[in-house]
């Protein structure tokens, strides 16, 4: 293999406010691990890919990294060490010896677009030793000495804001951290300190660092405003059986049940029924109606988990989902907020359960059956290949 990349992902998160590691945040859904390593997929083949992790979350890490990249390039994860620079050389010593060009990239920065990745490799592999993306700067920069007092400002047309992914010749980044001994933020700086030219290219607005909670939510935003996102609405109604078991929303209780194919469970099937509308991927029927028997009497949550893994195959995450039991019993409202725990936990977002009736009017009314009205909200997050063809 000639290209590696090492993904620096061992930051506390403690500046996030977070009580997870910085690259196991979520924000849109995902992990920021898991969309910094979105862009790797088109990069040139073949590709190593290291993962410095914090030595309790190396699995977490190797699953994502696995549930992003499949065997589409070589994984390895290792622990990071109490430094950067410690947690470079972690990843430095798992590549391999036929490793050519190695880029640093760090995992805050998870939105960096595949455009700089490549523009970094094109550099190295002209013949520069360490290449680095920056940005022009765009405020005043004042040193400020220890007692608050500014000195003269810096020419801004001097400097540059620097970014990652940071591309480098293998050979000169190992033996620059050979003869480096302290820790730095930044490798292209170990390079410069080992008497190597670092040249820089264009970097990119969107690889910005995500350090502190105002980061967080402006990435947030963007994404919120870029999102593509469905809405789907269901209608699921069913008599009661005396002869039946009552299941609502995936709990039993007291009194005849509801007949139906499977059991009957309204608030399910509605649900279930919204999150495939909303996704344009049929309905309860199509998928496990009663031309399918191997479904009879079967649990709702059942269509519930494989209408999820459908939805996932697609490349649809549900985002937020409220259903509505309509009928005179059984009563839910001590029940609801255990039900809308356990469905968001099954769903993986969150499921808002409510119940009403219709003061005796039509069949719920009249207490011959009940009924269930969900609307879903999923996001579709299309394919690295898809998003970027």
């Amino acid at each position: 293999m000639t290209l590696a990349l090492i993904v620096v992902a061992a930051g506390s998160g403690e500046r996030l406010g977070s009580r997870s590691p910085k690259a196991f945040v979520e924000v849109g859904g995902q992990s920021l691990l898991e969309h910094a390593l979105g862009p790797i997929a088109s990069l040139p083949k073949p590709l190593e890919l290291v993962v410095v992790a914090p030595e309790a979350w190396v699995e977490p890490a190797r699953e994502i990294s696995e549930k992003v990249l499949g065997n589409s390039v070589g994984i390895r994860v290792v622990p990071g060490g109490a430094t950067r620079s410690e947690s470079v050389r972690s990843g430095l010593e798992a590549i391999g010896p036929d490793v050519k060009t190695v880029l640093i990239h760090d995992a805050a920065r998870a939105f960096a677009p595949q455009e700089v990745f490549q523009r970094v490799i094109d550099a190295v592999e002209a013949g520069a030793a360490g290449v680095i993306p920056v940005r022009e700067v765009a405020d005043t920069i004042v040193p400020v000495d220890d007692q608050s007092r500014t000195k003269r400002a810096v020419p801004r047309d001097e400097l540059r804001s620097v970014q990652t992914p940071q591309g480098f010749s293998a050979a000169a980044l190992r033996a620059s951290y050979e003869s480096f001994d302290g820790d730095a933020t930044d490798d292209a700086e170990v390079l410069r300190l080992a008497g190597y030219e670092v040249i820089a290219v264009k970097g990119h607005e969107a690889s910005h660092k995500i350090t502190y909670p105002s980061d967080l939510e402006a990435v947030r935003r963007r994404l919120a405003d870029n999102a593509d996102l469905r809405v789907g609405t269901a209608v699921d109604v069913h008599q009661f059986d005396p002869e039946a078991r009552l299941v609502v929303g995936g709990m039993d209780f007291d009194g005849p049940g509801l007949s139906g194919h499977s059991d009957g469970d309204v608030v399910l099937h509605a649900l279930t029924d919204a999150l495939l509308g909303a996704a344009g991927l049929g309905d309860l029927g199509t998928h496990f109606g009663t031309s399918r028997p191997e479904y009879e009497g079967a649990k709702s949550e059942v269509f519930l988990k494989e209408a999820l893994g459908l939805l996932a195959g697609a490349g649809f995450s549900p985002r937020s989902v409220s259903v509505q039991y309509v009928g005179n019993t059984p009563r839910l409202g001590e029940h609801r907020e255990k039900m809308s725990h356990q469905l968001s936990e099954l769903v993986g977002c969150a499921v808002h359960v409510s119940a009403t009736t219709t003061d005796g009017l039509g069949l719920t009314g009249r207490g011959e059956g009940a009924a269930a009205i969900a609307t879903a909200l999923v996001e579709y997050q299309p394919g690295p290949e898809e998003a970027s063809g």
